[in-house]
């Protein structure tokens, strides 16, 4: 592989994403596998990476997707997916987002509020419809997971306390322009030990039958996503996401509920590498740096999170030294890796592993810095699937604006 990234840096620069369909693959497929002989809806999280070409070939795959804005919304008419296999998550819906939504007929609503759940049956009354809508229940399950992405807890501005599910139940039952399709939860992301989220299925669960008794019957339960991936091969265990599913059917046995889940960093995480050159090594007084083309512009997830990503030196093998890998961005929070031992020199070529989710749509164009192109190999072949920012793209939003400017001054 590391000639194939050499080849694939020298033709499209860097910094560079880079993904493997057969590892996309491999990872659809482990699900399709894990959860065979249920009635399971794969819905790919669209936020994870959002990239057309990935959008497309996961529909192709028979994915559904989960969306958080309207804007995934369109990504995923626009590569060919399924509306009627999508279901629209996110505490922040606005009315035309919804609308947009109910137009297309989405599959269903992750409803997580109440005044969420008012907005559109009044917007579904506006255009002539039912809006189908689940509740997302906050069932108070810790995910022990990072604080920033736990989403399960009573302190998260997620979902709608357990203790007012039946209550709101109860409520949207009543209301004319939904139907109440279903029950919804997501605990957090990055989990290794997913017993937390057997557990969140078991209170769901129980939730599910008192409803029952009081006669809100569900069709389907969503168990959202959150399933984590190795990137540490040193400290991280696999996930076995076929104990889970095991554990999941059991659960479910008889019950005759269609199953969604929402997985998206498990399926997308470990197919995607991001390329950057070395420009400088750095010897400090105290510590040293290696800096790279790349910065947190292209991957935040150390900055936010002080997430770990393996780093190789694809060019050669070299005497490893302790450094700090950060990029040009003006910020001290600025980094790849901290404290790591490492071998570099300048013009080296390093793979920064695990970056296929949360690393090309967490990007930005901060210090004014094109976002990178994003390449998927496909076998033997490497095809562009999103070209290299240009600073003319940058800034031909801004330039139309000038002149207005200019005139404000006369």
């Amino acid at each position: 592989m590391n000639t194939v990234y050499t080849d694939l840096a020298a033709r499209f620069g860097t910094p560079l994403y880079v993904y493997d369909r057969q590892a996309l693959d491999a990872a659809i497929d482990n699900y399709f596998n894990a959860f065979s002989g249920s009635r399971a809806l794969i819905c790919y999280a669209v936020k994870a990476n959002g990239n057309l070409s990935i959008l497309k070939h996961f529909a192709a795959r028979g994915c559904g997707f989960d969306i958080v804005s309207g804007g995934e919304l369109a990504r995923v008419l626009a590569a060919g997916g399924d509306p009627a296999k999508t279901v629209f998550s996110g505490v922040g819906k606005s009315a035309d987002e919804i609308r947009f939504a109910l137009q297309n007929k989405i599959k269903c609503f992750n409803v997580e509020s109440l005044p969420e759940l008012e907005r559109i049956n009044a917007l579904a009354a506006e255009t002539g419809c039912r809006a189908p809508v689940s509740l997302r229940i906050n069932p108070d399950v810790d995910a022990q997971t990072h604080p920033y992405i736990s989403t399960g807890l009573k302190d998260n501005k997620f979902g709608i306390a357990m203790a007012d599910a039946e209550a709101a139940y109860r409520r949207a039952a009543e209301l004319p322009h939904v139907d109440v399709l279903g029950m919804d939860c997501h605990i957090g992301s990055q989990l290794i030990d997913l017993s937390p989220m057997v557990e969140a299925c078991e209170r769901l669960l129980a939730l599910l039958d008192r409803l029952a008794a009081q006669g809100i019957v569900l069709q389907h339960l969503d168990l959202g996503g959150g399933i984590g991936i190795v990137y540490d091969p040193k400290q991280d265990a696999e996930p076995d996401i076929a104990a889970y599913a095991a554990a999941v059917r059991r659960l479910l046995d008889g019950r005759g509920l269609e199953l969604i889940l929402e997985p998206g960093r498990s399926l997308v995480g470990n197919a995607g590498v991001l390329l950057t050159r070395v420009e400088y090594v750095k010897r400090g007084e105290n510590k040293d740096f290696v800096i790279t083309d790349a910065a947190m512009n292209d991957l935040l997830r150390p900055a936010l999170y002080d997430a770990y990503h393996h780093i190789s030196n694809v060019s050669a093998e070299r005497e490893a030294f302790v450094a700090d890998i950060v990029g040009p961005v003006c910020e001290t929070g600025d980094f790849l890796a901290q404290n790591r031992l490492i071998g570099a020199q300048a013009g080296d070529l390093l793979a920064v592993h695990g970056a296929g989710a949360y690393a090309a749509s967490m990007a930005s164009n901060y210090n004014s810095r094109p976002r990178a192109a994003e390449v998927l190999l496909c076998g033997g072949e490497a095809k562009l699937i999103r070209r290299r920012e240009t600073l003319d793209n940058i800034l031909a939003d801004e330039k139309a604006c000038l002149s207005g400017i200019s005139a404000c001054h006369h």
